[in-house]
């Protein structure tokens, strides 16, 4: 047997666990320290926490109820990782810690790491999405585009109730700008993947495929410095992994949803169908997001005006522009193609939706919150019940990254002092004796402020939470 090469690293088994925390075990990627809350001047630091990955499972599909829980964060966190590597991040300024993780994030075993684990996150984290999908009643164009306009009138006619529950905040500068920093999160991941996507030889079947998709690409590059001047506005930077700890396990999916099928070529098809919905929820929520932004955060929300509003006649005009010269060439695929790719595209959409509108809810009651432990702490202790419980002692700066819980828990804080914190905007301090209820798949995270910390997290069952409450 010859020695490895010294650019080469022996490679783990074929064991899918073993091949994921090998690719998280980059030191880029290594849990957050107590000053990494947000990452601005550093856009190869990711914190994955890493160490969890040894009681996940990767080996198989995710099951869509538990699409919010722990393995899709961090699965989507790594997978981010993996789609981010074939692109340049520059930082603005290069430190011995910046270059330390630049050399680590764009390293030999990096890039094979990546490749062996870019296909066990794909089917853990999008296999479930072919679970309900709905076939079109009829193949062809005609239905495809009847569909995509059906779509639009019931979006349209729903609003998002994500912005919905931004605006009925107490604390709309914390909503809102978790709300700019969620959309970083995923609307130039998404453009990234259209910019991918026209790299490749159409004219030979479509030779207006390419130009549209460099057209589309240009245009988010010329939107550039009007994207980069609102979010300034929300006191926020724009490198992709500024706020990476804050980014929500949907905000992440639906960049690497069109990721997907952008860097697997033989998804065109679905890719065209998800690029038609992200033209369609862009068109959709523009003016939405620029109310938001400038009512919650006065935010110069110029750059939507750089979204053209769509009309039912141009989408049906671009959905035909897009299928008629491919169907005529493949057939009947290239529809079914389309339409499950626009299907799973609303399918995170709405995800994403239902994820915001909880985590804003909870973090914009935290008294609330921490009422409930009260009283669930109580109802156990009156009540002799014994339930499922996890201590932590911690020390002082150390930190947890952000993380969610796949159940209901209750952190109580028995000595010492932490911040807990769930946005860019505040921490929350809490004491000994303080307690706080986390619901299943809520994000947050914390730092230890004192010597030690001793804390316990009981595990409260959905029956037991709904009986109390």
């Amino acid at each position: 047997m010859t020695a490895p090469s010294p650019h080469y690293s022996p490679l783990p088994g074929d064991d899918p666990n073993e091949i994921v925390k090998a690719f998280a075990a980059n030191r880029a990627f290594r849990a957050a320290e107590w000053e990494e809350l947000t990452t601005e001047d550093n856009p190869y630091r990711r914190p994955v926490r890493p160490d969890d990955l040894a009681w996940l499972d990767y080996s198989g599909p995710m099951p869509a109820d538990k699409a919010l829980k722990l393995s899709g964060l961090l699965g989507h966190r790594m997978l981010r990782n993996v789609y981010d590597l074939d692109a340049l991040h520059l930082p603005p300024a290069r430190t011995p810690a910046v270059a330390a993780d630049q050399k680590a994030f764009y390293s030999h075993d990096n890039r094979v790491l990546s490749a062996l684990a870019k296909p066990v996150l794909e089917h853990h984290l999008f296999s479930f999405l072919a679970e309900g999908r709905t076939p079109l009643e009829r193949p062809g164009v005609a239905a495809a585009t009847s569909h995509v306009i059906g779509a639009f009138e019931q979006r349209g006619a729903a609003g998002n109730k994500a912005i919905d529950a931004v605006e009925r905040t107490v604390g709309k500068r914390e909503a809102g700008t978790f709300l700019m920093l969620q959309l970083s999160a995923f609307l130039p991941a998404m453009n990234a993947a259209v910019g991918r996507a026209a790299l490749g030889e159409y004219d030979l079947a479509c030779d207006t495929l390419r130009p549209f998709l460099v057209d589309e690409y240009r245009s988010w590059v010329n939107s550039s410095a009007a994207y980069t001047k609102m979010l300034e506005g929300g006191g926020l930077k724009t490198p992709a992994a500024a706020y990476w700890q804050l980014y929500l396990t949907t905000s992440l999916a639906r960049g690497n949803h069109l990721h997907h099928l952008s860097v697997n070529r033989e998804n065109l098809f679905a890719f065209l169908g998800a690029l038609v919905h992200k033209k369609m929820d862009e068109s959709l929520t523009r003016e939405r997001f620029a109310d938001a932004f400038a009512t919650c955060l006065t935010a110069d929300t110029g750059y939507f005006d750089t979204t053209p509003a769509l009309t039912e006649d141009g989408l049906r005009e671009l959905v035909g522009r897009l299928l008629t010269p491919l169907v005529a060439r493949y057939g009947d695929e290239v529809v079914e193609g389309f339409h499950q790719g626009f299907e799973d595209a609303a399918r995170f959409a709405a995800l994403w939706e239902t994820d915001m509108v909880e985590q804003v809810t909870w973090a914009d009651n935290i008294q609330e919150y921490q009422d409930k432990a009260i009283r669930i702490d109580k109802y156990l202790s009156d009540n002799n019940i014994v339930v499922d419980l996890d201590t932590f002692v911690e020390s002082n700066e150390e930190t947890s990254t952000t993380h969610v819980h796949n159940e209901h828990r209750l952190v109580m804080i028995e000595s010492g002092q932490m911040h807990f914190w769930n946005n860019v905007t505040h921490k929350i301090e809490f004491n000994q004796g303080d307690k706080v209820l986390i619901p299943v798949s809520r994000l947050h995270g914390s730092t230890v402020l004192s010597g030690e910390c001793t804390y316990h997290q009981p595990i409260i069952p959905d029956d037991m939470l709904n009986q109390i409450f």
